[in-house]
């Protein structure tokens, strides 16, 4: 899988630096330090994607706000927007990109309160006394009035290796005439194997978040930080992009793009399986 995936990202080609332009048009960008300052919050990152802030981010933009969604910011915005100096997205493929995200006819924008991207968290816990890196996947979801994030998978290590289901002729299994003796040779299952899996049919996938909640509640795992979070997008039709948080000196700092993969058919399931960890 992960083979599969580093094919896709073969189209995550060098980056060169693109300097920011001064635009001409009304809203645009003349002082490209202003332009290309950090973006520091995640919720800038959309503001400054969909064009609904000034240049120096003091000014915000409303429906019917005459740069509310201006074509020409948005383009000098979304050029800042990638990491420049550490991530391997070519100026062809952000330039496609670009042209997707401006279009005149179909124009797209990111919208936090739709479906379509989630947040990736790397942490540390406590489990059964030993220090663990845990991965977890929290989504948006609808609650009273407003949203609320909510833990959507985990990906635990000690857990995957608790589940090792045997196939093909290592597979042991229960006799098709087993109901003539009362099922009683589920012995084997309960007791004499050590991989009951073996017995499960062949839809069967073990729900790590719910092992994970029930070992918490036991007491044997306990949270101790966040390491990182990134951000995964689908929303924009036909590419994937992940966001992450770059702190180091300069302009190009902050809540950047950091890798681009225009979709092709699959490659939309294929991420999300990767994302995911249901290899």
């Amino acid at each position: 899988m992960r083979i599969i995936l580093l094919i896709l990202a073969i189209s995550f080609a060098s980056i060169s630096l693109v300097p920011g332009q001064g635009l001409g048009s009304p809203g645009s960008i003349k002082d490209d330090g202003r332009l290309a300052a950090s973006t520091k919050q995640l919720n800038q990152f959309f503001r400054r994607f969909n064009a609904e802030e000034s240049p120096s981010g003091e000014i915000r933009y409303y429906p019917g706000d005459s740069l509310y969604h201006n074509v020409a910011l948005r383009q000098g915005f979304i050029q800042i927007l990638f990491d420049n100096q550490t991530s391997s997205i070519s100026k062809d493929l952000k330039t496609q990109f670009a042209n997707t995200v401006l279009s005149n006819t179909y124009p797209q924008y990111i919208n936090f309160h739709r479906e379509g991207w989630i947040s990736e968290v790397q942490a540390e816990f406590t489990y059964k006394g030993k220090r663990e890196k845990v991965n977890l996947i929290l989504k948006l979801q609808a609650e009273g009035l407003g949203f609320e994030w909510v833990i959507d998978a985990v990906s635990f290590e000690p857990f995957k290796k608790l589940f090792n289901k045997p196939v093909g002729e290592e597979k042991d299994f229960l006799h098709p005439l087993s109901h003539e003796l009362g099922f009683m040779n589920l012995r084997r299952a309960f007791q004499d194997s050590k991989t009951p899996e073996a017995y499960t049919g062949t839809t069967f996938k073990p729900d790590y978040l719910t092992l994970f909640l029930y070992e918490m509640k036991l007491g044997n795992l306990r949270f101790q930080t966040v390491n990182d979070v990134r951000f995964h997008f689908f929303q924009i039709e036909g590419w994937y992009f992940e966001v992450n948080q770059f702190n180091r000196p300069g302009f190009n700092t902050g809540w950047l793009i950091s890798n681009l993969v225009k979709l092709n058919p699959g490659d939309k399931e294929t991420i999300q399986k990767y994302i995911y960890d249901q290899n």
